[in-house]
């Protein structure tokens, strides 16, 4: 099989889970407590992933400067693109209570589903990338976009039906993104193979930027809002699983 093809179909595996998590959200009224947990973990599993594949990978591959400068630009670009969204009703697009209806704001459902949108395309695009170096995909870094996608899809699915989106909308919305995520892969292999190691580690450590700076603006608010105290070590539980699965994987 092509590593291009290869490529999409693990982004594919990967954002299918946010179809998974969605439709857990939608089909069960499940306690904010538990969906807060979850979302926890989740960021846990992708904190570890990123400093321990993306960013590692990115030094080795660029050197300091590339992956400094990327990881900047990634949290940077994210955090003005988020920063836009948010003043157009999509601030708490993760959150399983807090979502706007369209009555409350109008244009909220579109900025919504941009929103997810954002949040998805650099964790697919490192999924592609990480094929480049060795000709097989980074298993840990599938595992920890799988792991944390399924609790970003129950909590906002959860939230989005509580604010009366259509189970057309909801589920068009995670089809679609989960698709997205396929491609973005593919493409993220496609068009840096050819590229220097420098910018190969760049742009995997600008997607570690974006994908650190959207745990902190979206992932982590909706933990802590519902385990309060447990945030922590939940957090630290995810963290060591994936740390454990990279160690194993190596």
């Amino acid at each position: 099989m092509p590593l291009w093809l290869q490529a999409g179909l693990w982004g594919l595996l990967a954002g299918s889970a946010l179809l998974m998590g969605a439709a857990v959200g939608y089909a069960f009224r499940l306690p904010v407590r538990l969906i807060a947990g979850i979302m926890a973990f989740g960021a846990g599993v992708l904190i570890s992933a990123l400093s321990f594949d993306l960013m590692d990978e990115a030094f080795h591959q660029g050197g300091f400067v590339p992956t400094a400068l990327g990881f900047i630009s990634g949290a940077g670009v994210y955090s003005l693109a988020n920063l836009a969204l948010a003043n157009r009703g999509a601030r708490h697009r993760k959150r399983s209570g807090q979502q706007p209806s369209e009555s409350d704001a109008e244009g909220s459902g579109t900025a919504i589903a941009v929103g997810a949108l954002l949040d998805g395309i650099p964790e697919s695009i490192v999924i592609g990338v990480s094929l480049i170096a060795g000709g097989a995909v980074s298993t840990v870094a599938v595992a920890a976009v799988f792991l944390s996608n399924v609790p970003e899809g129950l909590s906002s699915a959860a939230g989005m039906k509580r604010a009366g989106r259509t189970k057309g909308y909801i589920f068009g919305v995670w089809s679609s993104i989960a698709l997205i995520s396929g491609l973005s892969s593919l493409v993220g292999y496609v068009v840096f193979r050819d590229l220097s190691p420098a910018v190969v580690a760049a742009t995997t450590a600008v997607a570690a930027g974006a994908i650190l700076a959207m745990l902190a603006d979206t992932m982590i608010p909706e933990a802590t809002e519902g385990t309060h105290n447990l945030t922590g070590l939940i957090t630290v539980l995810g963290f060591l699983a994936a740390f454990v699965l990279s160690k194993l994987g190596g």
